[in-house]
């Protein structure tokens, strides 16, 4: 198996490829770099939540083929899998916010968990399929804040309904490859990856697009848990790791079945010193203030070890946390400063790409 970390176009154009949760914050980017590989992408999601969105201001003419569904409508969703005749799969779909499954953890469980059951059920009945990548998180560890760096061999858990939810969609994924699609030789797999950044994010509690809002506004910065660490990443990277992955599952049999996409271990930052370092990278003075209210709670350590990825996959990453945030950082405000979303996006793919 090829190890050398770069994406091969050969491989993806034609290709026609499944991909869910396409109107997201990390779909958008997803759909966008597939379309720029060649890829025939078929968009299978929920309309964006927010306004503004990512999804609608890139542009009509990146899908081969686009359904606005529930990922639990089981006829929807084999209508569009019918339709779409995949090779390849990649599943991002998700209720994807910890604070929102507090609120609606039945919501949260049908989205992540049993939507991921249905797609799987569909799946099985598809002839052709190279390949299928599930992503779930970096939260769907047993996780004690012992502070060590999960490996992908680690006990899976969740404190609460979201990552819960998550965990559950790794025990049906394995389950489901053992009982079906192990038999017909085709890889089904995980990729795990978590507090993804950059521009073009406008989700509710999260800590990007919080800091932006904040600053937009011009009202103080409220921080519920400055002192935690998190593995962050630009988004460019787990998805250069899910496309890789999708590619050697394809390629090759003993392809890692689960895998972590993280920083290099060690690096994470903290709440403070995102917010620290985007305030930074805009230029403003702006001091962030500890919001002492009433919050759900949230582990204060998270890591994960990506070793398996750089062995594997020849995936490492190429941006550290303060170049992924000054990354973000400027991208808002070119956006803010009148520039083309779709531009800025391809301007970071073809940097990030020329990076070593």
């Amino acid at each position: 198996m090829s190890a050398d970390g770069q994406l091969d176009p050969g491989f993806w154009r034609g290709r026609r490829v499944f991909l869910t949760g396409h109107t997201g914050f990390k779909g958008a980017w997803t759909a966008l770099w597939l379309s720029r590989l060649g890829a025939h992408v078929h968009g299978y999601a929920l309309s964006p939540e927010t306004d503004p969105a990512l999804w609608p201001l890139l542009s009509d003419d990146l899908l081969a083929g686009e359904t606005i569904a529930d990922i639990t409508d089981r006829s929807a969703l084999a209508a569009a899998i019918d339709a779409a005749r995949p090779e390849i799969v990649l599943h991002l779909a998700a209720q994807a916010l910890v604070r929102r499954s507090y609120a609606d953890p039945l919501a949260t469980i049908a989205s992540n968990t049993m939507g991921t059951a249905c797609l799987l059920d569909v799946l099985r009945h598809v002839q052709g399929l190279a390949a299928v990548v599930i992503v779930t998180t970096d939260k769907v560890y047993a996780n004690n804040d012992g502070g060590r760096d999960f490996v992908e061999d680690d006990p899976l858990g969740g404190h609460d309904p979201y990552s819960a939810s998550k965990a559950a969609a790794e025990l049906l994924t394995r389950s489901f490859a053992a009982s079906y699609f192990d038999k017909a030789g085709v890889p089904v797999a995980t990729a795990r990856a978590g507090n993804v950044i950059g521009g073009g994010d406008w989700s509710a509690d999260r800590l990007i697009p919080d800091i932006w809002r904040a600053m937009q506004a011009d009202r103080p910065l409220l921080l519920r848990y400055p002192d935690a660490t998190r593995p962050w990443q630009h988004v460019l990277e787990p998805i250069r790791g899910y496309l890789l992955h999708a590619q050697a599952l394809a390629r090759n049999p003993v392809a890692p079945r689960a895998i972590n996409f993280g920083p290099v271990p060690g690096t994470a930052m903290t709440v403070a010193q995102v917010a620290d370092t985007m305030t930074a990278a805009m230029q403003v003075t702006r001091a962030w203030q500890r919001d002492d209210g009433d919050h759900p709670p949230e582990m204060k350590l998270l890591s994960l070890d990506p070793a398996l990825a750089r062995h594997a996959l020849g995936w490492r990453p190429r941006l550290d946390d303060a170049a992924g945030v000054a990354w973000t950082a400027r991208w808002y405000s070119d956006f803010a400063g009148g520039a083309d979303a779709r531009a800025l996006c391809e301007a970071q793919i073809d940097q990030y790409e020329a990076l070593p």
